[in-house]
């Protein structure tokens, strides 16, 4: 491989100042000054790809910047808006089958903080309510997002099937609150394609 001297040459905030001794000799590391006045040794590599542009001032300067725009870095809010987007779209998250993984996207309009936080704030958040989607096939905006309870949220899981009954319509477990009839029993009687007329009847012959 030609070797190509970088010395003298600017990445980003740094200088090469001269070629240093590499623990691997499969790699040339280079001694480099940074605009800030810090020297760092660093792999000729990542400095040509872009990777090594400063001491690690320019990260540092970004974060508190990115810090001093909306002060709510830490806040659960913040949280929630950060996992919202790592669940959708970081294919490493433990999540991600059940949103990216199946299509689940956030909006443009979300992707900063900023908008996402004057939504939740006009939209009645507070630290007890969770993000909740209206359709759980479509992606998370503000048109099909809301503040919910646990309580509510969990109702309105995909596997959590809304059933219409007399012209009624409530989850299995919230039939099953307002007939007394076991949840399981009624699930049962729903795979079996038992009629919805008789759902929440008692069956002869059948043993809740």
């Amino acid at each position: 491989m030609h070797f190509i001297d970088l010395t003298g040459k600017r990445f980003g905030r740094l200088v090469v100042i001269s070629r240093t001794e590499s623990p691997r000799k499969t790699e040339t590391r280079w001694e480099c000054q940074c605009d800030c006045g810090k020297i760092i040794s660093t792999d000729g590599s990542r400095l040509k790809r872009g990777i090594t542009k400063s001491c690690g001032c320019l990260a540092n300067e970004l974060t508190s910047l990115r810090s001093k725009k909306h002060g709510m870095f830490g806040t659960r809010l913040y949280r929630i808006w950060f996992n919202m987007k790592q669940r959708c779209a970081n294919a490493k998250h433990v999540a991600y089958k059940n949103y990216g993984g199946r299509g689940i996207k956030v909006c443009d309009e979300w992707q900063d903080f900023e908008p996402f936080y004057k939504w939740a704030i006009a939209n009645g958040y507070n630290d007890n309510l969770t993000i909740d989607r209206i359709d759980n096939n479509k992606g998370y905006s503000p048109d099909n997002c809301k503040w919910v309870s646990d309580k509510e949220q969990g109702q309105n899981k995909r596997n959590n099937r809304l059933i219409c009954i007399n012209g009624e319509t409530h989850t299995i477990a919230e039939w099953f609150r307002l007939s007394g009839i076991k949840e399981s029993t009624l699930r049962w009687r729903i795979k079996e394609g038992v009629p919805v007329e008789k759902l929440l009847k008692q069956i002869e012959g059948e043993v809740e």
